[in-house]
């Protein structure tokens, strides 16, 4: 998809926005109803036995969830971690579907989904299971796979499960979208909604955002008393391909190169490849969570070796893993992103669960 295709289906989003402005109120006053009826006990929230970490937000759309999900992952691996996510975009329809049992992967990123495949990729030794009913798929990794920690992937919304830590995300350059409530905007449930939450972190900080970052932290502050709000900021680290070797980013030096995406925000991968020092001499965009075919990949690369003469494509790990056994005759890459945290935020998760884990507390 071009550039020009995706603005103009992003300008098609605005009059949906507007259609749907006059029942937002009644949406947002729904969600608000719920969270006050699992407050007050009158809906059951189910307790694991194991501490639970949730990482959503309160927006639709990409914050920077997965790569979050793995940093903590990595953090607490001492813990037994086992992943637990919704499975947006898998095909796999079972109540519980184990992606990787911390031994093996299971299945493929077609029946897990992009970003559960993902993370079973890049965390060896880490279940990760997804299904409709997080709870059972929760139930089954600490019973079945003998988790020691979950890690619930998109949960601030899902308040059937009690949780220890619940983060929300924003992505600093969008955060709350157009500031209205679905579906006259991009919000899940009202802004008070963050009150229960026991932390914020502004992602994709970096120097030309970091005022408007340090103007959000504020306002969270001062509306939100007493919840911490850490910067988080992704930084370049080296190429993959599909078998997982890394190449560093100067492999790339001086070539032509074509990138694409399956990402709801592509600007941001395109500010990444300039970051990582890459020449970008064509870059196409396709809607989140992407099913390529093998043919659209044969496409792009002819399109892009015969018009702008590059030499190798480069595109996202989450959509790297879709598209890794197609054959190419140029190098098909992923530009791999470390996340880089405040200082505090690693002391802050420890201690919040060292608190959890203490017999006399109760989430």
């Amino acid at each position: 998809m071009s550039r020009k295709k995706e603005k103009k289906q992003d300008l098609r989003l605005n009059p949906l926005f507007t259609i749907g402005r006059p029942f937002a109120p009644l949406y947002g006053a729904a969600m608000a109803m719920r969270a006050s009826l699992y407050a007050r006990g009158l809906l059951r929230r189910h307790h694991l036995g194991v501490p639970v970490v949730s990482v959503g937000n309160l927006t639709m759309g990409g914050t920077g969830k997965t790569p979050m999900v793995i940093y903590l992952a990595r953090l607490l691996a001492p813990r037994k971690v086992a992943i637990v996510s919704r499975g947006y975009g898998g095909k796999a329809g079972g109540k519980i579907n184990v992606v990787s049992d911390g031994q093996a992967i299971l299945l493929d990123a077609r029946q897990a989904g992009d970003e559960p495949y993902l993370m079973a990729s890049v965390l060896p030794g880490v279940p990760v299971i997804t299904g409709r009913q997080r709870i059972l798929a929760s139930h089954y990794g600490v019973e079945k796979l003998g988790a020691g920690l979950l890690l619930l992937d998109d949960g601030f919304q899902h308040l059937a499960m009690a949780r220890d830590l619940d983060m929300v995300l924003f992505k600093v350059d969008s955060f709350l979208g157009n500031n209205r409530i679905f579906p006259g905007g991009d919000m899940r449930e009202p802004l008070a909604a963050l009150g229960r939450a026991h932390c914020f972190v502004l992602t994709c900080v970096d120097e030309e955002n970091k005022q408007r970052a340090e103007t959000l932290r504020q306002a969270l502050e001062k509306r939100f008393e007493g919840i911490p709000v850490f910067f988080s900021a992704y930084r370049p680290a080296c190429l993959v391909d599909g078998q997982g070797h890394e190449y560093a980013l100067s492999t790339l030096a001086g070539k032509k190169v074509g990138a694409f995406c399956g990402l709801a925000q592509p600007a941001y991968f395109e500010k990444s490849l300039a970051v990582a020092g890459l020449t970008v001499n064509t870059f196409s965009a396709y809607p989140d969570h992407h099913l390529y075919r093998s043919r659209q990949i044969a496409a792009l690369v002819d399109s892009c070796r015969e018009r702008f003469g590059v030499e190798a494509l480069v595109t996202t790990e989450k959509d790297l893993v879709k598209v890794k056994e197609f054959t190419t005759d140029i190098p098909l890459l992923a530009l791999r992103m470390d996340v880089v945290m405040a200082k505090g935020f690693d002391d802050f998760v420890c201690r919040r669960l060292s608190v959890a884990e203490s017999p006399h507390y109760k989430a």
